[in-house]
């Protein structure tokens, strides 16, 4: 199982990030500040790291550097709120792997990660799920029903992609909004329901089962 170092001072979104790694079959481990997380870094070997900038006591471009002085050769991801041009070359110019933007969509995330992973643990980031006559090919971001491929949107893709990583599995309007619309979401919202809709149009309204009260989940048709 790969392991994911996050480096990231606002407990908000460190909280988020674990918990949506976690679900997808990820062990994590979380620094509040650099100092914490160059030791964890410097003590165990992990598969990834992502790394906020704008950490407490040092900037995250001079964590990064001093990371990679001492060799540490561990992909790592930024995640931060400084979205200029400029920082994203300087990120990657100084060992970055891929630079995201806050606020972010976990669904995006998890995909970079799994990108990384991937040389090194293919078979738990396998691209390719199947369950019940549906076939998601998430490099190729297509979608067979019973062999007939369909057009989904890249939320419709996300919230299928979510279903099919937790068959059978309840999964709440809460549950689904964190993962799929991002870790920002308004809990009022009704944007689930009108997904679901959707998605029941386009796979086969038999396959998603509303739960009544809590929330939806993905069946086998009977």
């Amino acid at each position: 199982m790969s392991t994911v170092l996050i480096i990231e001072d606002e407990q908000r979104i460190s909280a988020f990030i674990a918990k949506g790694l976690k679900s997808a079959g990820l062990t994590t481990s979380t620094a509040q500040n650099a100092a914490a997380g160059y030791e964890l870094a410097a003590s165990n070997t992990f598969d990834l790291i992502i790394l906020d900038l704008g950490l407490p006591d040092e900037d995250g471009f001079s964590l990064l550097g001093r990371l990679r002085a001492v060799g540490m050769t561990t992909p790592v991801i930024i995640l931060t709120a400084r979205n200029g041009v400029h920082d994203t070359v300087m990120g990657l110019q100084n060992g970055a792997d891929d630079y995201m933007s806050k606020p972010f969509h976990f669904d995006e995330l998890l995909a970079r990660v799994r990108l990384r992973l991937r040389p090194n643990d293919a078979n738990s980031t396998s691209s390719v799920l199947e369950y019940d006559g549906l076939t998601m090919d998430l490099l190729r971001h297509t979608v067979l029903v019973d062999g007939a491929e369909v057009e989904l949107s890249s939320r419709e893709f996300a919230l299928a992609e979510t279903f099919m990583r937790n068959p059978e599995q309840v999964l709440s309007r809460e549950q689904i909004l964190s993962r799929v619309w991002g870790y920002d979401f308004d809990p009022g919202s009704n944007v689930v329901d009108v997904y679901v809709r959707y998605l029941r149009a386009k796979l086969g309204a038999e396959r998603l089962e509303t739960v009544r009260g809590v929330g939806y989940r993905l069946i086998c048709r009977r």
